[in-house]
């Protein structure tokens, strides 16, 4: 498969966002002016230091928390609070322990009562998708990590949002296991096509996963660069070795002044 085409379309539009917090000290500036956009379909990866406010930028776009100013936009329409055309993915596979697999999956169909029946079979195509076909019927204590990290991916997928935002998902797995899950995330992103936004502190696993990694500085968070990867699709681990892959690593890291900012 070649490189895909630029998208046209902008999926995410993220005009001026500001994020203050009130504390006992006085107020707290956790994103500042920050404005970017994501075309339909598109892999993008948001680096920057631990606090500057990544995960806080995906509470709003997810809906969760809103901002102190500025506006997001999900293809054209303010994002006013949780919606259901979001899914969301997040460090921790937030599994319930008494539903299967399956039920885990369809957890978003039954809260908005999508119709049960209807969901099942793109459930269970899901789960296949994602190497857990025959696991349908085990629980969460049943799976490693790596497996629960991928009912997860389901779950924010069986009900065709238009938007995945991603915070840190592989960040609590061993290394070997992240980088498989880098290569099945990839696959399931060439397959659906969905519009992704992919919070994570590791400059490689950036580069590796995403067509722009955004760079921000830190608290207050604002957007530092804009890196266009050009690598050609699908990227294989062995990528990681070339010197072209090196040459992007080292471009982000190098607009870092405090060493140990980021994950190598």
């Amino acid at each position: 498969m070649g490189r895909r085409m630029p998208p046209s379309i902008d999926a995410i539009t993220v005009k001026a966002i500001a994020k203050r917090y009130a504390s006992r000290h006085g107020t707290v500036t956790a994103l500042d002016d920050v404005t970017f956009a994501v075309g339909e379909g598109e892999f993008v990866a948001v680096v920057g230091p631990s606090g500057c406010g990544k995960s806080t930028l995906l509470k709003i776009l997810s809906g969760i928390l809103p901002s102190s100013g500025g506006e997001a936009l999900l293809r054209g329409t303010p994002i006013a609070g949780p919606r259901r055309d979001i899914g969301v993915v997040f460090q921790s596979p937030v599994l319930f322990p008494w539903r299967s697999v399956l039920d885990n999956v369809l957890l978003p169909v039954d809260v908005q009562g999508l119709g049960r029946e209807r969901h099942e079979r793109v459930a269970l195509d899901l789960i296949n998708l994602v190497g857990l076909g025959g696991f349908e019927h085990r629980y969460p204590w049943e799976l490693s990590g790596g497996m629960q990290q991928r009912v997860a991916i389901t779950r924010s997928l069986v009900h065709d949002p238009a938007m995945l935002l991603m915070d840190e998902p592989f960040g609590a797995l061993d290394a070997m296991t992240r980088e498989l899950m880098n290569l099945e995330l990839q696959r399931i992103w060439i397959e659906k096509k969905k519009t992704v936004l992919f919070i994570t502190h590791s400059i490689p696993e950036a580069v590796f996963l995403a067509d722009r990694v955004l760079v921000m500085t830190a608290r207050p968070g604002r957007l530092m660069d804009d890196v266009r990867v050009d690598l050609g699709r699908p990227r294989g681990l062995e990528a990681m070795n070339t010197p072209e892959f090196g040459r992007y690593v080292k471009a982000i890291r190098a607009q870092f002044n405090v060493k140990g900012g980021l994950d190598g």
